[in-house]
């Protein structure tokens, strides 16, 4: 038999030669000297035909190639191709128990990753942990597979064996281990096993970094701010330490979280991850002035950006500074933001806020695709319905690709509204009717027909289809409400309907509308005066023109006239078009 030394020539040609890596989760992007990466157990190492640079320093064992290796090799690697995983598995760890060659072990645990074997991914891992010792990959892969298959205290020892190891490159290390430990389930055994890791290195500012990250996931917030500012004590510049403390002060103290970032800023003005976070934490507290300041700051040097023009234009619009909105949207628009649909739609809001509806439907028929169609599509049927361009706006809605049946029942009931809005309550109906027949216990669907139903003067149909409602959600306090109020309206089955629209108020006792409906009920039953004090509470929650029209009549009745036609007049000032509202006072007081 020939025999002869296994070259490290050879199994180039077939062995794998690094690990993938992945870079570590982070609120900010960290400069340069901070970049730490991480093995991921659940995908196999890459292949490549390079030579990983910790090979150079492997010692290699004393092997021969022999036809039984070579078999074997062959056998396991053709095994692995074909998806034998049992074979391919098996196979290349016995190779690697065997030949104790570090680089069978790496190729050996990649093929327990890949066909999802963790534990003998471990062993081989192990394996080439033990035959290379100056490999940090190995001890950092091992040590995550470790933790994969739920063996902590293991992976706690690699770890502990890993930092100590490889003390030049600690800090990185801690940032690593992090990584690996952030997504473990049982977060409070993986606080505890970092604390423990980073108790030899108290002047490790990473160290604390991780240990405050793992408090924060476990929810002890004290521990987590007290390792945070012991991080950014110790460094002061790194980026990443103020982000984490600014962050964990936020729900605290916003307003020491918003001055740990400007004191940063401050000495360090390009850091562009913290002023992104600064501006980001002004807009949640509804700084917005201060917030359009920093994006600027980021505009202006960043001029060819589309997307701070944009933030900067929304932030203008929630100030309802719509002039400088409009120029800033096209300046976004005109730098190319790829979502160009988002920023015509709000220029299309603009316009219809400047009363300019014509602009506003030709920047909502500029949007071809994206999120933003339809709600363009809908807001032009609006326009074109408010214009009088009833028939063009029922054919814009109609051309909409409805994306699910909710989509399909909403746009059914804008349609019925501008009809409604027409006074084409007839046909408003039969849109409703049509849309329910397709989706008969659409919640929302049931409700509109129901109650374009008792518009047209169809009191069976509103009343059944109300019932069935209330069966279907028989927590639905409207659904009782209208039925309730409907009755009462009509002035029939007063007892049943007080049943209904006292039941509507027990589910919704804080609802003004509910509160009408039952002070009306207790008018329609005699019970003047807890109709009054049930409609003052109404009129004091909504001081709709409905509900003054109420308590007026029942105060009327009562004999209190002065006060009735006070708040009647008052109402009239605020709702000088209401109809029902002159209808009640033509009808007490010509």
């Amino acid at each position: 038999m020939l025999m002869t030394k296994l070259k490290p020539l050879l199994l180039a040609c077939f062995l794998l030669s690094a690990c993938a890596h992945a870079p570590v989760n982070r609120a900010v992007q960290p400069d340069a000297g901070d970049q730490a990466q991480t093995s991921q157990p659940e995908a196999p190492p890459e292949e490549t035909s390079e030579a990983p640079p910790e090979e150079s320093r492997m010692v290699l064992p004393d092997v021969s190639l022999s036809s039984g290796v070579l078999y074997q090799y062959l056998l396991s690697e053709i095994a692995a191709q074909r998806g034998d995983g049992k074979v391919a598995v098996d196979g290349s760890l016995d190779l690697a128990k065997t030949t104790r060659d570090p680089r069978l072990a790496m190729r050996a645990a990649n093929i327990a990753l890949k066909f999802g074997q963790p534990d003998k991914a471990a062993e081989a891992f192990r394996i080439w942990s033990e035959t290379d010792p100056s490999s940090m990959t190995a001890k950092r892969m091992l040590s995550s597979v470790l933790l994969h298959i739920g063996k902590i205290d293991q992976a706690q020892n690699e770890l502990a064996g890993l930092l100590k190891a490889d003390e030049k490159h600690v800090a990185q290390n801690f940032l690593q281990i992090y990584q690996m430990l952030a997504s473990y389930p049982d977060q409070a055994a993986a606080l505890k096993l970092m604390r423990e890791l980073a108790q030899p290195y108290p002047r490790v500012a990473e160290a604390h970094w991780a240990v405050s990250q793992l408090a924060h996931a476990s929810g002890n917030g004290e521990l987590a701010l007290k390792e945070a500012q012991r991080a950014r004590d110790l460094r002061p510049e790194w980026n990443m330490a103020v982000s984490l403390e600014a962050m964990l002060l936020l729900k605290k103290d916003p307003q020491r979280s918003l001055d740990l970032l400007h004191d940063y800023l401050s000495s360090h003005p390009d850091s562009h991850e913290i002023r992104m976070q600064y501006a980001r934490e002004l807009l949640d507290q509804k700084q917005f002035k201060a917030a359009r300041e920093q994006f600027r700051y980021m505009a202006d040097r960043n001029p060819d950006n589309p997307e701070f023009t944009y933030a900067i234009a929304l932030i203008s619009l929630q100030l309802n500074d719509l002039d400088s909105a409009e120029t800033e949207l096209k300046q976004s628009l005109s730098k190319g933001k790829k979502d160009q649909g988002a920023v015509l739609y709000y220029l299309g809001q603009l316009s219809e806020a400047k009363k300019s509806d014509d602009d506003a439907i030709a920047y909502y028929r500029r949007i071809r695709d994206g999120d933003f169609l339809v709600p363009a599509q809908i807001r032009t049927a609006y326009l074109l319905g408010k214009q009088g361009h009833l028939a063009e706006a029922r054919q814009v809605l109609h051309e909409i690709q409805p994306a699910d049946d909710q989509q399909r029942a909403k746009l059914a009931m804008i349609e019925a509204q501008l009809l409604r809005e027409a006074s084409q309550f007839d046909e408003a109906y039969q849109v409703l009717d049509q849309a329910l027949k397709k989706q008969p216990e659409d919640i929302d669907l049931l409700y509109e027909t129901a109650m374009m139903a008792d518009k047209i003067g169809k009191p069976g149909v509103f009343e059944k289809l109300m019932r069935k409602l209330i069966r279907i959600k028989p927590d639905y306090a409207q659904a009782y409400n209208a039925l309730g109020y409907g009755m009462l309206e009509r002035n029939e089955h007063i007892p049943e309907a007080m049943q209904l629209v006292e039941k509507a108020l027990q589910l919704d006792p804080n609802d003004p509308s509910i509160m009408d409906s039952v002070g009306w009920g207790y008018y329609r039953s005699g019970k003047l005066d807890e109709s009054i004090k049930m409609l003052r509470r109404a009129y004091a929650g909504d001081a709709n023109p409905e509900i003054a029209a109420h308590l007026g009549e029942v105060l009327w009745m009562r004999g209190d006239k002065d006060e009735a036609k006070k708040i009647w007049q008052d109402s009239l000032k605020n709702n000088p078009g209401n109809e029902p509202l002159q209808a009640v006072i033509r009808k007490f007081d010509p």
